[in-house]
């Protein structure tokens, strides 16, 4: 299997785990295994460690680290959430190479269970909690090299995707279809294969018909400009770039906030539990006091760590010439990944990246 291949079924376990959560401890081991590294771990995290699941490499692990205090004195995860960075960092981006030597939590705990080094991400949730998700490696292998980083930061959209739905419907029990739905707390849907709506949640069908229209040929969106990129997400097919759409931005409107559809694809095991089904739509309104901007377009838009951080300053009205002083770049750098923050969002203007950041009608 070529890396491209491998990177694909990766991806396609992702969204397979997100609507069938007892799949996760797998798809860790999986996503442990590309990286040579033993498995993983994924975190529910408010003000700390809250719960976990575990690759099986770990079932004994996880419970000493969660309720004998260790959880609670790693020093990680305050590090990785001062940072804010939207992607995976390893250990040498937030301790010294002091600190990783003399740490107690290092010393007597993940050394003597072979989890020396690591690389992992924080995910923002638009309840907001975090997802953290955690790739260790055994020490003798030294530090996570920069290119499995690369690896794991172009999965990390995906792995935001299927997390956000785990965590509405639960790290350790799958549902019927409509409990499914309506476990989420988000406006949800199942469509059938060529688009139509097969299953929805009352949060959905409130939004029908003033933002989604159920036709014969498929569900359509009022908004015109979202619904030609839904009609494009549903045929699977790329646009100029290569990208294939699966988060949307809906502009404001008099009666609700921006919103981001989320095209959710239904694969491999999880079609026994989605019979007919071929797509999810979850919708995610955009409010700016609850929902962190860069790490959530960066994890629904696919934006690379660099063009999130454009868009966090964007967000806070920054100038370009500001922008490139404070990143350390030129300003043709910013503007070229202010561009592709544009594009990937499906927006036009500049404005319109702020006004749906910043929860507002976007301006005519």
């Amino acid at each position: 299997m070529s890396e491209m291949d491998h990177s694909e079924h990766l991806i396609d376990r992702i969204y397979e785990a997100g609507l069938i959560p007892s799949l996760w401890p797998a798809v860790l081991g999986e996503l442990g295994a590309t990286t040579s590294g033993s498995g993983g771990f994924m975190f529910a995290v408010r003000d700390g460690y809250v719960s976990a699941v575990n690759s099986v490499e770990y079932d004994a692990t996880m419970p000493l680290f969660l309720n004998d205090g260790w959880s609670e004195r790693d020093p990680n995860l305050p590090r990785a959430i001062a940072l804010n960075h939207a992607g995976f960092l390893t250990d040498g981006d937030l301790l010294s190479d002091e600190e990783i030597a003399t740490n107690d939590v290092y010393c007597n705990f993940y050394r003597k269970y072979g989890l020396g080094y690591r690389a992992g991400t924080i995910i923002p949730i638009p309840s907001g909690d975090s997802i953290a998700i955690v790739v260790p490696r055994h020490q003798d292998l030294g530090p996570v090299p920069r290119e499995i980083v690369t690896f794991l930061d172009g999965l990390r959209p995906h792995l935001a995707r299927a997390s956000l739905t785990a965590n509405r419907l639960g790290f350790e029990r799958a549902r019927a279809q409509a409990d499914a739905l309506q476990a989420l707390g988000l406006p949800g849907a199942v469509l059938r294969a060529r688009g139509q709506v097969f299953a929805a949640n009352g949060l959905f069908e409130a939004l029908m018909p003033s933002l989604f229209e159920d036709r014969a040929e498929r569900v359509t969106m009022t908004d015109v400009t979202a619904d030609a990129l839904l009609a494009e997400a549903l045929a699977a097919r790329p646009l100029g770039d290569g990208r294939i759409i699966k988060s949307i931005p809906v502009a404001a409107t008099a009666n609700y906030l921006p919103m981001v559809l989320h095209v959710i694809p239904v694969r491999g095991a999880a079609r026994d539990i989605f019979t007919q089904a071929s797509v999810m739509l979850v919708v995610t309104p955009v409010d700016r006091a609850a929902v962190p901007t860069a790490e959530v377009l960066q994890g629904l838009f696919d934006l690379t760590p660099a063009e999130a951080r454009v868009a966090r300053g964007i967000s806070e009205a920054r100038t370009i010439e500001v922008l490139a002083g404070t990143l350390g770049v030129s300003r043709e750098t910013v503007r070229t990944q202010l561009k592709s923050v544009l594009t990937k969002t499906g927006l036009s203007r500049q404005q319109e990246l702020i006004s749906l950041l910043a929860g507002k009608a976007f301006p005519k």
